[in-house]
């Protein structure tokens, strides 16, 4: 049976991570039984990152090297009717949802304002946790943000970064139906696994205003949601 590995679930969606929220996402739009299985500790996950998946005795990681993987396995054909120039779209779309990430990420463990709302959140969905793990926890990400850039940047300065990048992903998604026509692609999973972890989360951050503030967002992000929970 097909594992996913990926992080807890937060907020009302599947992992509180975007990456291993696209894969899931991906997974239920493809119609791929999978079972999932939610980590703490990535240590012991490929390259020391979240998601990944076994099957067969294969462990795969990395988001887009796992969908490309159960594209070729499971013979999913949700991209199959995609043209060149629509691919090229959903590159360009993926590597910017990279940067996303970043400032997605700052917003929960690097910014002061939002930092202890989304810690309390945390250990009241997952008693397991304490404060004193997770305050370790912000400061591995603190080196990381530094090492990667965004952590160099005032707070206005990295959510300009973030608001930007919703800005070309508000002028990309339809009022109506998905980012290539009338049924979700694999894109439409990536986008998902981003602006569901904006949209419902609920600290008010400038990216949950920008999200909220943008209909055809809103509704893309709850249309998924629906398709792909329960």
């Amino acid at each position: 049976m097909l594992t996913l590995y990926s992080y807890p679930p937060l907020f009302g969606v599947a992992d509180n991570n975007g990456y291993g929220l696209k894969v899931f996402a991906f997974l239920k739009l493809a119609g791929v039984p999978f079972v999932h299985e939610h980590l703490f500790d990535a240590s012991a996950a490929p390259r020391g990152q979240l998601p990944y998946v076994t099957e067969d005795g294969e462990t795969i990681g990395d988001s887009d090297t796992i969908i490309a993987h159960l594209t070729r396995k499971h013979g999913v054909t949700i991209d199959a009717a995609l043209w060149s120039e629509q691919r090229r779209t959903n590159l360009l779309v993926t590597r910017m949802l990279d940067d996303l990430y970043w400032v997605m990420s700052y917003s929960r463990w690097k910014d002061d304002r939002f930092y202890p709302q989304f810690r309390d959140a945390f250990m009241a969905q997952h008693p397991q946790l304490d404060a004193a793990g997770l305050d370790k926890a912000r400061d591995y990400n603190a080196q990381r943000y530094y090492y990667q850039g965004i952590g160099r940047y005032t707070p206005d300065q990295a959510y300009a970064r973030g608001l930007a990048d919703l800005e070309v992903l508000a002028e990309l998604v339809p009022t109506e139906g998905y980012v290539h026509g009338p049924a979700p692609t694999s894109i439409d999973a990536g986008l998902y696994g981003f602006i569901a972890n904006i949209h419902f989360y609920p600290i008010q951050t400038p990216l949950k205003a920008f999200v909220s503030a943008h209909p055809n967002l809103v509704r893309h992000c709850e249309a998924i949601h629906s398709a792909v929970s329960g």
